[in-house]
């Protein structure tokens, strides 16, 4: 520890070969307690702050507010919403990468715990193999044991008070009272009301309440209920290997999927498992749909982005719609990075993508749902996915004795009454996405390899009865999705195309009948339109602009204008140039109207650009590189 006043303290521990620095006593001196910490150029300061407890309450309400401020990395906000590294390809496992080491990595991974064991578990990943992400579990967990003992080193210095609280007690009264009313028929209650949203529970419940009333309030017994239920689940789980619903421990429940549910939208995908139903729908759109992104992250834009909801009817609630909140949040992103690495890139595949998830019941990872769906949808919708991904959730009953069970396809009363959420997606050929949340002391690696095999094969199991609905993407988007083309001009060329303030680039996108156009800064230019039509009207306006007239060349275009010595032909949009009358027929001509109108189309030859850049025109054969012939004067714009 190094001190620089006799308030401020400064404490440093070397992880990852860097050193990590955590100082107190600096900043936000009225909050109940603040650090920052730091390591290279990241800081981060965290504050804690709390309140007297809220009469009645039988939990810990904690909030955790997470805030990037873009000043950070000297940026000014601008972007919109439309609704993140890892160890290298080396091999080898960096402990908090940067922004450069993380892009060259296959693994993200974030790991939480205390000196010993593992609590929290989140990641990304292209295809990894199972036991290289235990390995990099016990690096994180390594570095992690060097910043918990730097932690307890501060506690132990600083000596906080620490508050005086009373725990919640259960009242165990009413919990024997309950298992002796039920008797018997607990093992029904645990196959039939184990939800306090299901019926039998409710009505269980409302007998017990009126039975004890006078001794117990309805909190007492709704709360002994939970507890019998709970302790004869997890039960007859270790004992008997049975589950709520008679399931084995590593059994899947019943599946419906469906692909093109939706006829106007560009991909769906129907994904019910048990009574956890997804409808997934893929939208595609031109490349000037990108989100724009405001974040601490060198990105500035991603083209790939997915949304999920979780409407109140989805778990029979009646209560207002909201907007997305942090679940929502959370759990779409952990399916957009789950198929992230298979999207194809802009360079095959010019779309914007938006996939929306729309819970449409819920008991059990509807997170995992939404990745089965968005590979559903996006087949569907024949984006050129180079894998399909599935997701599926783990749960764990912790015996007292140090048994376990690993739980497929955990149901949510079993996530809710079990010790672990362990969300895994992936592919056959390994892990994409990783989501873990334990309620117990921690885990093993014992544990942790037998959950990630298990995984394993529900991950295959449900990518063979999705081949069986759809086996690969369709071979073309739908048609309805817009049609996207690339061209590519010169560098020097997109001031051309855009125009003073946009304006060329507005009229093409309004003349041509409803298409979008997307200019990069290295002059590729993206075109996308519905109608086949609009976007071949964009490039050839644009191609008109921006390509070179060569000697030699024929084009077919409009008579634009009549002179007495000859008319003007626009052969590309924007660009014409000039057929002498002697150059209008192999025959004389007298009269330029005798042989054209303006509004005909006349095939003609370039036979000549002059210093000045005008382009001279023949109707007439084989005079490609002669002059016009006659003295006519040629009106047009010298520039």
């Amino acid at each position: 520890m190094t001190t620089t006043e006799s308030s401020i303290h400064t404490y440093e521990v070397e992880i990852g070969g860097k050193p990590l620095l955590i100082q107190h006593g600096a900043l936000a001196g009225l909050a109940n307690g603040a650090v920052t910490v730091r390591q290279g150029d990241t800081v981060v300061l965290v504050t804690a702050c709390m309140a007297d407890p809220r009469e009645g309450i039988d939990f810990f309400p904690l909030t955790v507010d997470y805030e990037e401020r873009l000043y950070a990395v000297g940026k000014i906000p601008g972007g919109f919403p439309r609704r993140e590294g890892r160890p290298s390809s080396d091999g080898e496992y960096v402990v908090n990468p940067t922004f450069s080491e993380a892009a060259e990595g296959d693994l993200d991974l974030i790991v939480a715990g205390t000196k010993d064991a593992v609590m929290m578990v989140e990641a990304g990943a292209s295809e990894v193999p199972e036991d290289a992400v235990i390995e990099a579990m016990e690096i994180a967990m390594e570095a992690n044991a060097a910043i918990n003992g730097l932690i307890e080193e501060i506690a132990g210095d600083a000596a906080p008070v620490k508050k005086e609280y009373t725990p919640a007690v259960d009242n165990e009264e009413a919990i024997e009272a309950v298992r002796e009313a039920i008797g018997d028929g607990i093992d029904d209650l645990v196959s039939n009301a184990a939800s306090e949203r299901s019926e039998e529970n409710k009505r269980v419940r409302a007998e017990l309440t009126e039975r004890f009333e006078g001794r117990f309030d309805s909190r007492d017994v709704a709360d002994g209920l939970y507890a019998v239920i709970k302790k004869a689940m997890r039960d007859r789980i270790l004992q008997e290997g049975r589950r709520a619903d008679d399931r084995e421990t590593s059994e899947i429940r019943p599946l419906d999927i469906h692909v093109g549910t939706l006829p106007r939208t560009h991909g769906s995908g129907l994904f019910k498992r048990g009574e956890t139903q997804v409808l997934t729908i893929a939208t595609l759109g031109g490349m000037n749909m990108a989100q724009k992104l405001d974040t601490l992250s060198p990105d500035e834009s991603k083209r790939y982005m997915h949304h999920y909801n979780f409407p109140p009817y989805s778990v029979g609630e009646a209560r207002p719609m909201r907007g997305a909140g942090r679940r929502e949040i959370g759990h779409g992103a952990l399916a957009e990075r789950a198929l992230l690495p298979f999207i194809p890139p802009e360079t095959e595949f010019p779309y914007a993508l938006r996939l929306v998830s729309e819970v449409l019941s819920s008991n059990g990872s509807t997170s995992m749902a939404s990745v089965c769906g968005s590979t559903l949808a996006l087949m569907d919708a024949g984006v050129p996915l180079s894998a399909p991904v599935a997701g599926i959730a783990m749960g764990l009953i912790m015996g007292e004795d140090g048994e376990y069970a690993v739980l497929t396809d955990i149901a949510g009363q079993e996530d809710f009454m079990g010790d672990m959420d362990f969300k895994v997606a992936g592919t056959e050929e390994g892990i994409t996405a990783l989501q873990m949340d334990i309620k117990i002391g921690g885990v093993s690696r014992e544990l942790l390899e037998s959950a990630l095999a298990q995984a394993r094969e529900a991950r295959i199991f449900l990518l063979e009865r999705m081949g069986e609905v759809i086996e690969k993407p369709r071979e073309s988007v739908s048609e309805h999705a817009p049609k996207v083309y690339i061209i590519k001009i010169d560098q020097e060329q997109i001031g051309t195309v855009i125009g003073p303030g946009g304006r060329v680039i507005r009229k093409i996108q309004e003349d041509s009948g409803g298409a979008n156009v997307d200019i990069q800064e290295d002059g590729t230019i993206f075109v996308s339109a519905v109608e086949g039509d609009a976007a071949d009207t964009a490039i050839r306006m644009i191609e008109g602009l921006t390509k070179e007239i060569g000697v030699g060349e024929t084009y077919t275009g409009p008579v634009t204008r009549i002179l007495n010595f000859g008319a003007f032909v626009e052969i590309l949009p924007g660009k014409d140039g000039l057929v002498h009358i002697s150059e209008l027929s192999e025959e004389r001509v007298e009269r330029v109207e005798d042989v054209v109108s303006v509004g005909d189309e006349l095939t003609v030859t370039v036979t000549e650009i002059d210093s000045l850049g005008r382009v001279n025109l023949t109707a007439r054969s084989g005079r490609v590189g002669a002059a016009p012939d006659g003295d006519g004067r040629d009106d047009r714009p010298r520039s």
